[in-house]
């Protein structure tokens, strides 16, 4: 578990694609409870320790997640991704070239919860939700390319659906056309930065994830790192 950012309110993980956030059918054991033991233990806490989950990641995506370490921290922090005060900047890895290097996608999804799958449409559809995203091509190496995603809405598989429907399916996500998985079971999506406004102290936060450690993202990330 990689700790990128603490203070008294708040605590931000760099997520590897092996660990969830939250508990699972799978029974694994969530960051929100291995953080709870680190926290007991750093810090020499009696009884229960607080770790508040504010949004999630995908299993199969790395990259930053926000704790709230306080029940008013939660609250404001709550609020804030619901209205879109939380800035998110996301990393996708693409077989395929965008045919803009530039530009807002904006869609209607709908959610299969057999399938854990959503389906974009042109235009809205019973049980729809709309779905807005910006991209920019950043970087791109012999055989892939890097985009950067800032996120203005947030639904469910949002990016993955999104750039599969532009034609850009991330790197090992089967689920949205991929042609291979990813060796370590993961897919080519990560949740590279987060800038908001600090829910108590008021003053500026800027948190940033490294990637990956693995030469594909290395190597397409190292002109701009």
């Amino acid at each position: 578990m990689e700790i990128i950012y603490e203070d008294n309110h708040l605590i931000a993980v760099n997520k590897t694609c092996r660990e969830i956030v939250q508990g699972d059918k799978t029974g694994d054991t969530p960051l929100s409870e291995i953080l709870k033991a680190w926290l007991k233990e750093k810090y020499a806490k009696p009884g229960n320790v607080f770790v508040g989950v504010a949004h999630r990641l995908d299993r199969p995506v790395s990259g930053l997640v926000l704790f709230a370490k306080t029940s008013k921290a939660l609250a404001r922090l709550n609020e804030m991704f619901r209205t879109g005060d939380i800035k998110k900047t996301y990393w996708a890895i693409v077989k395929n070239s965008p045919t803009t290097e530039e530009g807002t996608l904006e869609h209607w999804l709908v959610r299969n919860e057999k399938q854990n799958k959503s389906y974009a449409y042109t235009e809205e559809k019973p049980n729809s939700k709309k779905a807005i995203l910006h991209y920019k091509l950043l970087a791109r190496s012999d055989n892939y390319y890097l985009l950067e995603v800032d996120l203005k809405t947030g639904r469910h598989h949002q990016i993955r659906c999104q750039l599969a429907k532009m034609g850009c399916p991330i790197k090992g996500d089967l689920k949205y056309g991929s042609e291979r998985s990813n060796k370590d079971g993961g897919i080519s999506l990560h949740a590279r930065k987060a800038q908001f406004i600090h829910p108590v102290s008021k003053e500026p936060v800027e948190i940033v994830a490294s990637v990956p450690d693995d030469s594909l993202w290395k190597g397409i990330t190292a002109s701009l790192i």
